[in-house]
């Protein structure tokens, strides 16, 4: 029989894994209230999260954009002599675009959706 000793009462945590801050860590002061949040990857649409900067659980604003691509694009058609507004085209086409995600609260800029 092998007597090592009894089995931990439970698993270590995600930080003492992984060697993260330890709650006795001198960068908390006590009473003071730590808000922890989770990166979200922007998508092509609204998404639900929490703002990094004024910390409120919001659905982002949305907004978009002509992408490079799409600059790139109306470029080669302008030069290839598509003047009278078929250059600008590209910028109309919604795989050209980029999306923009923020903040409603506080305006913040949170993250671009590339869509190519």
């Amino acid at each position: 029989m092998n007597k090592s000793g009894p089995p931990p009462s439970a698993p270590p945590s995600y930080a003492e894994s992984v060697g993260g801050v330890p709650p006795s860590s001198p960068f908390v002061q006590p009473g003071q209230t730590i808000i922890v949040t989770t990166l979200v990857p922007p998508g092509p649409g609204p998404t639900h999260m929490v703002c990094p900067h004024c910390h409120a659980e919001i659905d982002t604003s949305i907004r978009s954009e002509p992408s490079l691509l799409a600059w790139i694009s109306g470029g080669i058609l302008a030069l290839m002599g598509c003047w009278f507004g078929c250059c600008l085209i590209p910028c109309c086409i919604p795989s050209c675009m980029n999306i923009v995600h923020s903040c409603p609260n506080c305006k913040a800029h949170l993250g671009t959706f590339n869509s190519l």
